[in-house]
């Protein structure tokens, strides 16, 4: 381990959206904004250095950042069609389970936890969160410990279980991964916490913006364009590219950068795609950075109709699992960004079922992990398909279609 914890970090709770974190606010331009402070949970926009390494970025094009391609965002009459299948009461019950899911205690958590023994263990903790162990370090992946991923503490989704662990008991950690700003993935409850660390936090450009303003000192932060390293003991953490979008307020769209994420050690290697749509760049980044001993891809969340182009499919996920060790499977596929929060139109337990067939008909092998189970890669992995017992199942028939409608490019 490379670094400790000064003192234990307090279990993250909401807090209200017009909190502040004791930081000083960035300064409002003139207008309503100046009459109304930004809600904390807004986090803050890149001011001096920030922006001008912002502005400096080749993703930084037209005054926001942009997917290396074209990408389709909801068009007004795609977002109306949603509104039959939305309240529906047979489609609504499916996007949940029916009994709560298992929680395991992860192999971290234990008194007197002993190292994995290959040097690679993984835990995945819901939605997109991952503890990784890795050569004698803990990374952990897009923390979000909150009960809700919203600015507000009353109203948006809410979690479909609790937290298998409290974050405290993960203590300490080397590294605080984070892939983007969206609240699925950056929560302000669980950075606080973190805050009075001594964890590292490694995140995309901009995105120490929100950090700061939520206490989190300039001198832990580490702060990438895509292709850009970090070193944190012995572990090396790359920004690699994504096919996304950011914001977390309703005017700065596109102020901060998004990101896939390579950590590599003297052994092993693993990939977090982050959120992302598939594109051809997964090749290229196996190309410059595997082969990995264990990738956690975006699986849950999708919608090839509404939102076609910034989340993957499972079918999408596994085959950007096999781009990325070269188009020969190798490795281990952890399927995230789902079970945790209803995001999307699909049934609750839908992206893994989906992910085991397309993992079969590829060869690609597959980890299953009940929430907070513990898995080596190099070992036996977890295969059993748990959700099943806990589903709702349809009267008769799938409960959606997934056809494409028309949607219209978000950027260029």
């Amino acid at each position: 381990m490379t670094s400790s914890s000064s003192s234990p970090a307090p279990t993250p709770s909401d807090q209200p959206a017009g909190q502040t974190s004791g930081q000083p606010a960035a300064a409002a331009p003139r207008g309503w904004r100046a009459r109304w402070p930004r809600p904390a949970a807004f986090g803050a926009e890149p001011a001096g250095e920030r922006l001008e390494r912002v502005r400096r970025s080749p993703q930084f094009r037209g005054g926001a950042f942009r997917n290396e391609r074209p990408t389709r965002t909801m068009t007004p009459g795609a977002m109306l069609s949603m509104l039959p299948q939305l309240l529906r009461r047979a489609d609504r019950v499916r996007r949940a389970p029916a009994a709560p899911p298992p929680l395991v205690r992860p192999a971290a958590a234990a008194p007197g936890a002993a190292a994995p023994a290959s040097g690679l263990r993984l835990t995945w903790l819901g939605h997109a969160t991952v503890l990784a162990e890795i050569d004698g370090h803990r990374v952990l992946f897009d923390p979000v410990f909150g009960t809700r991923c919203s600015p507000f503490t009353f109203a948006g989704p809410k979690r479909l279980h609790p937290v298998p662990v409290p974050l405290a008991d993960l203590l300490p950690l080397d590294a605080v991964v984070i892939s983007h700003d969206h609240y699925d993935h950056l929560d302000l409850p669980t950075v606080r916490a973190l805050a009075g660390t001594d964890t590292v936090f490694a995140v995309p450009l901009g995105v120490g913006a929100h950090l700061e303003r939520w206490g989190v000192p300039p001198a832990r932060l580490r702060e990438l364009d895509w292709h850009e390293s970090a070193r944190v003991g012995g572990l090396t953490l790359t920004a690699t590219p994504g096919q996304h979008f950011c914001g977390r307020g309703l005017r700065n769209h596109g102020r901060t950068l998004w990101a896939s994420w390579v950590v590599a050690g003297p052994r092993h290697r693993v990939f977090h795609s982050g959120d992302t749509g598939y594109f051809p760049g997964f090749a290229a980044i196996g190309s410059d950075h595997g082969p990995f001993d264990a990738t956690m891809m975006q699986i849950g969340a999708y919608d090839t109709r509404y939102w076609p182009d910034v989340h993957m499919t499972p079918e999408e996920g596994v085959r950007a699992h096999t781009d990325l060790s070269q188009g020969s499977p190798a490795g281990v596929m952890l399927p995230i960004h789902w079970g945790t929060f209803n995001l999307a139109l699909h049934p609750w337990e839908e992206p893994a079922e989906r992910t085991v067939r397309a993992a079969a008909e590829a060869g690609v092998a597959v980890a299953l992990p009940r929430l907070g189970e513990s898995f080596e890669p190099g070992g036996d992995v977890p295969a059993a398909p748990w959700w099943q017992a806990v589903a709702v199942r349809p009267a008769a028939g799938p409960a959606r279609a997934d056809k494409p409608l028309s949607a219209r490019p978000a950027d260029g």
